[in-house]
């Protein structure tokens, strides 16, 4: 597990950025699904976390998403890659 669980926050917010089919079929404990597409559109959701992750398939679409969040002003943000190794590292 490494680094990549313990720089998760218990307070963190977890925002899937797959479609919302995608979703559907499964994602971490107690994550939202804000789509990529969506993401600057819903800028108010990440404004005062203490940390975001983002996460999707691959790790591409959460990097996307990343980037967009930090241009926006928002910090503490994590890709955190594929939907699966997020899911292992939070609790349920």
């Amino acid at each position: 597990m490494g680094k990549f669980a313990t720089e998760y926050n218990a307070n963190a917010l977890f925002v899937d950025v797959r479609s919302a089919e995608e979703f559907a079929g499964g994602s971490a404990p107690n994550a939202i699904n804000i789509p990529l597409g969506t993401i600057a559109s819903n800028l108010d959701k990440f404004a005062g976390q203490e940390q975001v992750v983002v996460f999707c398939r691959s790790g591409n679409r959460s990097g996307q998403a990343k980037a967009i969040l930090e241009k926006n002003g928002i910090r503490n943000v994590l890709n955190g890659g594929p939907w699966q190794n997020v899911a292992k590292h939070v609790e349920k």
